[in-house]
């Protein structure tokens, strides 16, 4: 009895933990993208698409504020969230990071120049893009969503069975057309780079930045391949049952995971041992268990 309550005490200090972590990668993250909007999108005139970028119209017509407006215009999108997808722990999340990233974005006024840090249109557009994807991705690293775009997508997906990412094209399309009426053309092109580029930096804050490499190696020489393997590289190697559809033989698949710098070492090495052999090398995004990141750590 002891112990089973020893072991109900260590998950709840590991789900209070994990709990934790995924709130502040969540409020890290939008105090993140409020800066890109402060020092670099704002300043330059430049539409990222979404609510935020909504409010960045409405801003530049009336002086409303970028971050009331943002919240303002998330609060309807909200509701519908909650009826359409009704899950507490999604609503929960993304209330914490629209309020964040409202109030910061509003806040940082008072300690940002409100030309930000540069004139320059390219560098806004990349600094922008690259330092709100990098906020984006850590808000989906904490498992929530930045509202607006999100919200409208998952709702849509939902009801209309509309895929993700078309959901997410016309939202910020329309946005970033919006905007060419509002700030000209050359900055809704800037604007589309904006969108680009955060969506590659969210994905490798989220991913990774996909280092890893799988091999699947089909030879008549597997134990040598996999023992050379195992010894030089210090990896581990699966051994797959394949037969050939032409021949009928029965051919060996082995799938390996390594770094991006052990290719060359396998390739040498597969050549060296099999030359007939057929190789193809593909990108992992992640390695869960022994050699790579562990299971248990990743889980909690």
């Amino acid at each position: 009895m002891q112990r089973l309550s020893q072991t109900y005490q260590n998950v709840s200090n590991n789900h209070l933990f994990k709990t934790f972590s995924e709130y502040f990668l969540i409020i890290l993250g939008s105090l993140i993208q409020a800066l890109a909007m402060r020092l670099f999108l704002i300043p330059g005139l430049l539409v990222s698409g979404g609510i935020s970028g909504a409010a960045q119209l409405v801003n530049f017509a009336t002086g409303f504020p970028v971050g009331l407006m943002t919240l303002l215009g998330n609060i309807p999108l909200f509701i519908l969230g909650w009826h359409y997808l009704g899950k507490l722990r999604f609503a929960l999340r993304t209330a914490v990071a629209v309020i964040v990233f409202s109030l910061l974005t509003d806040a940082l006024l008072l300690f940002i120049p409100i030309g930000g840090v540069t004139n320059d249109l390219v560098l806004d557009t990349l600094y922008g893009g690259l330092v709100l994807g990098v906020g984006l991705g850590l808000v989906y690293r904490g498992q929530g969503t930045s509202g607006g775009s999100d919200i409208l997508s998952r709702i849509l997906n939902h009801r209309f069975n509309m895929s993700i990412s078309q959901t997410y094209l016309i939202g910020d399309g329309l946005v970033v057309l919006a905007s060419g009426f509002v700030f000209g053309w050359e900055r809704a092109l800037y604007g589309l780079g904006v969108i680009y580029i955060s969506g590659l930096a969210a994905e490798m804050i989220l991913e990774g930045s996909s280092v890893l490499r799988t091999a699947m190696i089909v030879t008549g020489k597997p134990h040598e391949i996999a023992g050379r393997v195992v010894t030089e590289l210090e990896r581990g190697v699966t051994q797959l049952p394949g037969t050939g559809a032409y021949t009928g033989a029965e051919r060996p698949v082995l799938y390996i995971v390594v770094t991006r710098a052990e290719v060359s070492q396998l390739k040498a090495l597969v050549s060296e041992i099999d030359p007939q052999a057929f190789m193809v090398i593909g990108t992992a995004h992640e390695a869960l268990g022994e050699g790579f990141t562990p299971l248990l750590k990743k889980s909690l």
